[in-house]
């Protein structure tokens, strides 16, 4: 019998463990649900890192998403990489997420450009960012660290969303 408990409850932890590591809470604030917030690791004396998360709508107006602050870096802004992966431009205005409308920002499309990164990002750990909204305002979100070659989480297999 102790045994059994013991068994159950060593797969228990572990199965908490893993699945804990292996996404970003999510976040909710007024219409929006942000999920899958993750940002590339740093090392010391990198100008810049990327970070990515989904937004969700789930409102009947449009949202924009303008950029963003943390103290790890100078500045965030939204960017666009080209489609041939060459150049990435600021996205002027922000991003509008659509009523309804799921936005995943990923790697090759669009993202969130930490600007002159002050510390060092080590995987791993968590980084808080504080999201700028037009009508929702300053959102906090913990973004996972993770390697500076990752392409991210996995996404849902039932993700419908834009990019």
């Amino acid at each position: 019998m102790k045994l059994g408990i013991r068994l159950i409850v060593s797969m228990v932890l572990v199965g908490a463990l893993h699945g804990a590591a292996a996404q970003a809470q999510e976040v909710k604030q007024g219409d929006l649900v942000i999920s899958q917030a993750w940002t590339r690791a740093a090392p010391k004396g990198a100008e810049s890192t990327s970070s990515y998360l989904i937004i969700e709508n789930k409102g009947a107006a449009p949202e924009r998403l303008l950029g963003g602050s943390t103290d790890a870096a100078e500045k965030i802004q939204v960017e666009q990489v080209s489609p041939n992966g060459l150049s990435v431009n600021p996205v002027d205005g922000g991003l509008v997420i659509a009523p309804g409308d799921k936005m995943t920002l990923a790697p090759g499309g669009y993202r969130l450009g930490l600007v002159n990164v002050k510390t060092r990002l080590k995987k791993g750990t968590k980084l808080p960012l504080t999201l700028q909204f037009e009508k929702a305002g300053a959102v906090a979100v913990s973004f996972d660290v993770l390697a500076a070659s990752s392409k991210g989480p996995a996404l849902p297999k039932d993700d419908k969303t834009k990019k």
